[in-house]
């Protein structure tokens, strides 16, 4: 590898998500911890969080045998670059306590939170002595949320004055489903990316590619 130069050939990058490929020009060969920065650094994404697929196998910066080894790939002229952002862990509501096995737990409201939110806690938490389960129930229901569950049982009575209860009900499902649907970020796994490690093509897969394949062998 010491005696052979280095060209910039020109990859293609394609994110997981609604995003279109894009072209990327890199030098070759490079290590894969390089690769891994420039292209987190032009397409704005976490390094950290990165997983690349190069010809249907995940790149890794250090070698499986040798952990001070840095692996080095060759990269070609129309090579396709698969970037996926593994999500973050979900993030942990239990608290160390004792040694003991079982832990409680236990909520703490945070001491960013608006006095107003401090004096509630304190009036449901030490007068009512709710459990803290259900006082983290309430607490993670933004202010937004719980003014629509007021509005909703405000409305609820004139909704079956009317006799379109079934109705207000069916809506209301229809409401939650699709306030609830979320957004995709740029680069982020879907949940058929996360079970498919490689991004294997599945067998019967109708795709551009396969398109192109068929005219290419005469099938159309």
């Amino acid at each position: 590898m010491a005696g052979k130069e280095r060209e910039a050939v020109e990859i293609t990058v394609k994110t997981v998500g609604p995003a279109r490929p894009a072209r990327l020009r890199v030098p070759s060969p490079i290590k894969v911890a390089d690769l891994r920065r420039l292209v987190a650094a032009e397409f704005r994404l976490p390094a950290e969080r990165l997983k690349l697929v190069l010809r249907g196998k995940t790149l890794r910066d250090k070698e499986k045998n040798d952990a001070d080894e840095d692996v080095v790939i060759n990269l070609e002229r129309g090579d396709s670059l698969i970037v996926a952002v593994v999500p973050k862990p979900p993030a942990r509501h239990l608290r160390d306590g004792d040694d003991d096995d079982d832990e409680e737990l236990k909520f703490q409201i945070p001491q960013s939170a608006n006095w107003l939110k401090k004096r509630i806690f304190l009036f449901l938490h030490q007068k009512l002595r709710l459990p803290d389960i259900l006082l983290m129930a309430i607490f993670s229901i933004s202010l937004k949320a719980w003014i629509g569950i007021i509005l909703w049982f405000l409305l609820a009575p004139v909704a079956q004055k009317w006799d379109i209860g079934p109705i207000y009900i069916l809506v209301t499902g229809f409401l939650i489903i699709l306030l609830n649907l979320g957004k995709r970020q740029h680069g982020d796994l879907s949940a058929y990316s996360i079970f498919n490690e490689d991004f294997q093509e599945l067998p019967g897969t109708l795709n551009a590619d396969r398109l192109d394949r068929d005219i290419r062998a005469g099938q159309f």
